[in-house]
């Protein structure tokens, strides 16, 4: 008995990759949040598989589940959206699986920022202008940051931001920013990338908070701000450069 923690992908029920696909298919139970993972992507999973919606359900309750799982030799496939890497929470669940003894894997998946960046059709790291991304968070409600990471000292970098979990906040963050990168700079937001209804907010700082609240856009949205995503004046990538194909 194995639990798999899966990527479900930013939305759209055919960007979870094949490999996610196939262990979906081949296990007898599976978590799920239903308000992030389509009902689409419910239809990989066997017939008789039993399907549990974890929305409403608290980490010990998900744990129950695991164990009842692993005492009936039954594969759990654990969906969650995006990449399991980021903001996913799996790592408290991966802690009681390994205090019961449970072995589990990771199938990573499309994370947000990624389905984002192609519904800008912007590659977030352009040659002279920004190499360096950096994903993070606001805390509102939720967890506390840790010391150094508040908007104030990781704007200071002046890299590419790419905000998880913002959009209600998002006065704030422009506030906190505005600073750092000045009101001209490029920010855009993209809500429900990838699914039918995905919305793309493009503007600059400046003015991307009004278009946010114009929108109604309150969550399961990502806020990137950075000169990459409005730069058309940069160097050419040394990957695809002359000297380097005659060498």
């Amino acid at each position: 008995m194995t639990v798999y923690f899966i990527g479900a992908g930013p939305g759209a029920a055919d960007l979870i990759t094949l490999r996610g696909a196939r262990t979906l298919a081949a296990c007898q139970v599976c978590l799920y949040a239903g308000s992030l993972v389509p009902r689409e992507m419910l239809a990989e999973c066997p017939p008789d598989a039993r399907l549990v919606d974890t929305a409403d359900l608290d980490l010990d309750a998900i744990e129950r589940e695991f164990v009842a799982a692993h005492e009936a030799g039954l594969d759990v496939a654990r969906l969650h959206s995006g990449d399991p890497s980021v903001f996913s929470a799996v790592a408290e669940q991966m802690r009681r699986l390994d205090a019961h003894g449970i072995p589990y894997e990771v199938v990573p998946g499309v994370p947000a920022f990624a389905a984002a960046a192609a519904a800008l059709k912007r590659e977030l790291t352009v040659p002279t202008v920004g190499q360096t991304v950096i994903l993070t968070r606001v805390a509102q409600q939720a967890t506390p940051m840790p010391a150094g990471e508040d908007l104030a000292t990781l704007g200071a970098s002046g890299a590419l931001l790419v905000l998880h979990l913002g959009a209600r906040y998002v006065d704030r963050i422009v506030d906190e920013l505005l600073p750092h990168y000045g009101a001209e700079c490029p920010a855009a937001v993209v809500a429900y990338a990838s699914r039918a209804d995905e919305l793309v907010l493009r503007g600059t700082l400046g003015d991307i908070a009004d278009q946010v609240k114009a929108a109604g856009v309150l969550r399961t949205a990502v806020i990137l701000v950075g000169r990459t995503l409005g730069s058309a004046q940069f160097r050419d990538s040394h990957l695809y450069s002359v000297d380097r194909c005659r060498s």
